[in-house]
């Protein structure tokens, strides 16, 4: 029988802060844009951090079962060992751990979208289809016949999901409120989210090669993988700009430029580490892409404070007249 600690292990924590991220940046931007949030907003917001976390220890459970039955999971993997191929979970109890994830995400995605969020029956039934399609998206990236993560795919989808989903769909579910400018930090999200995936096939290139697990790493080959995770790291800094740019927000809310030091120092270390090497690399870009989450809402949150708490220049201009 496997012990609380091997299924903690196995949901591999140091993934779960990148899912929460995205929740947490669409919850500064529903703030930004509604400053009176209530109880009930924040308690939606719980529950949509619940279930994206919730869902990326499906994925992840997802990915140990299935890469291990199709034998990608071999001792040529270099990253760090798995629990079904270290012996520790056995197929059986992954199975019935799926089952009860699987459980759990539709627990608190039915409370999230019938009793917190407050939705419309059309809404529900959007929010209904998405909540179900991440469910299978987590498992099918390495389960069923034609995995979507062995074509190629998995970028697509993690850029959707962890991206789009996550930040605009916590921003309407706690605002109603539909923004199309949201998709711009909602996309630098899913650049991050990418980042992260690229780095683990990066890392797994010759395994996943060996094996006939087409990444999109293993389409591009190492030296097209590095470029396509510069461009994902610049993009993600480019589009939050744009979205400060377009609400005409002030100059300290672009202070998460600060940490672009930190991810430019990561992507040359990258350049000169061997693929096998680069594991370290994965968790500090969640954790960097977290702090970048961090320093963007506290920027959004001065914003508001000041905007409330000091008067404006052509007030001050009016009341001194």
């Amino acid at each position: 029988m496997a012990r609380f600690k091997t299924w903690v292990k196995a949901s591999r924590p140091r993934t779960l802060l990148l899912s929460f991220s995205g929740v947490l940046l669409g919850g500064f931007l529903s703030f930004n844009t509604d400053p009176s949030t209530g109880s009930g907003t924040l308690l939606c917001l719980l529950f949509c951090a619940l279930t994206a976390v919730l869902l990326q220890v499906l994925s992840n459970l997802a990915n140990d079962y299935g890469d291990f039955k199709k034998g990608t999971d071999s001792t040529k993997r270099v990253g760090p060992q798995r629990e079904m191929q270290s012996g520790s979970i056995t197929e059986k109890e992954m199975k019935r751990g799926l089952a009860f994830t699987t459980i759990l995400c539709l627990f608190f995605g039915t409370l999230l979208i019938f009793v917190f969020a407050r939705l419309s029956w059309q809404e529900l039934a959007v929010f209904a289809a998405l909540g179900l399609g991440a469910v299978l998206a987590a498992m099918l990236y390495t389960l069923g016949k034609n995995p979507y993560g062995y074509l190629g795919l998995g970028d697509l989808f993690c850029f959707l999901f962890f991206g789009w989903v996550a930040v605009a769909g916590t921003f309407y579910l706690t605002t109603k409120a539909l923004d199309f400018s949201v998709l711009l930090p909602a996309s630098a999200m899913g650049f991050l989210s990418n980042a992260v995936l690229n780095i683990n096939n990066m890392r797994d290139y010759e395994n996943d090669k060996a094996s006939g697990k087409n990444s999109l790493v293993v389409k591009l080959g190492l030296k097209k993988a590095f470029v396509y995770h510069s461009l994902l790291l610049v993009g993600a800094f480019i589009y939050l700009s744009l979205f400060l740019v377009l609400k005409k927000a002030p100059f300290y809310t672009y202070a998460f430029w600060l940490l672009f030091p930190l991810f430019l120092k990561d992507l040359i270390a990258i350049k000169k580490t061997k693929p096998e090497l680069l594991d370290p690399f994965l968790g500090r870009q969640v954790r960097h892409s977290f702090l970048l989450v961090l320093f963007l809402g506290g920027g959004l949150l001065i914003w508001i404070f000041l905007q409330k708490t000091v008067p404006s220049f052509e007030n001050v201009l009016i009341f001194a007249a």
